[in-house]
């Protein structure tokens, strides 16, 4: 692998502080990116970026950020093109989950998971785009990379409105491809099944509050022994790859594409 097939590269990732956001954002800066790391959590965020650039590779920037709020995206995306001059990447990461089971879903269950799931991802998405438009074409396209899930091909009982906010951020995927071909932007993603990080550890312990699973660990035993081909579970840095590759050069003739790594679980 080329360690700096992404030097040169600005890269704004939403959800950045924790979990497969921050590991993403230290992957890249290896790769010789520069990283603006948005996120609630600004005093978390702030420590990744800390890292990174103690290491002296890509540099970082951290920034607060609600991906529900226009006004933050757009304070987000003029952080990055203070600090290091353009943006040439989006990825939108940011994401929760709440489970409810169908007939249990109330308003505000709705609202929160896809204000930020799907709203925020679109807002994201806009707000980056404009300003890659406003720079101009370049040699090479600009890229926007959506975070979806397995969630986006599988329903799942127990979290009807986060598949739905899923399928919200694969037709994103698709239809932002549509849209911004025409502006030397291409539009993909990435779908994860199960990945170790801060949300699927309080998901588990969900599942348990809502009488869907007896003992924490127990979601994580069933999906691998019932519907993953690999025997296992996955982590951030199952992922990292494939999220570099779509920054990078490499994926320049994709558009529209959502690559799944779920570890077999959409075969069945």
């Amino acid at each position: 692998m080329d360690s700096e097939r992404l030097k040169g590269k600005n890269i704004l990732i939403t959800g950045a502080a924790q979990g497969m956001g921050a590991c993403n954002a230290e992957h890249f800066a290896e790769q010789g990116a520069n990283v603006c790391l948005g996120d609630l959590d600004l005093d978390l965020a702030q420590e990744v970026a800390d890292r990174i650039n103690a290491k002296g590779n890509g540099k970082a920037v951290a920034v607060k950020m609600n991906v529900t709020s226009r006004a933050d995206n757009e304070a987000a995306v003029a952080a990055c093109v203070e600090a290091f001059g353009s943006i040439n990447v989006g990825v939108f990461n940011a994401g929760l989950n709440k489970p409810r089971f169908f007939m249990d879903i109330d308003e505000d269950n709705w609202d929160m998971i896809m204000d930020v799931n799907t709203k925020g991802m679109w807002l994201g998405m806009q707000t980056v785009a404009k300003q890659m438009i406003a720079q101009g074409k370049q040699d090479y396209p600009y890229k926007l990379i959506c975070v979806g899930s397995i969630a986006s091909r599988k329903p799942l009982i127990d979290v009807t409105v986060y598949c739905t906010s899923k399928y919200g951020c694969l037709a994103l995927t698709h239809c932002g491809a549509l849209a911004l071909a025409e502006h030397g932007i291409t539009v993909n993603g990435y779908a994860p099944g199960v990945v170790v990080t801060p949300l699927w550890e309080q998901l588990d312990k969900d599942l348990i509050d809502i009488g869907f699973k007896e003992r924490e660990g127990q979601a994580y035993e069933d999906i691998v022994n019932n519907e993953l081909q690999i025997k296992r579970v996955s982590y951030p840095k199952d992922v990292m790859g494939t999220a570099a590759f779509l920054c990078s050069p490499d994926s320049d003739y994709m558009t529209g594409q959502m690559i799944h790594i779920d570890g077999g679980w959409c075969i069945q």
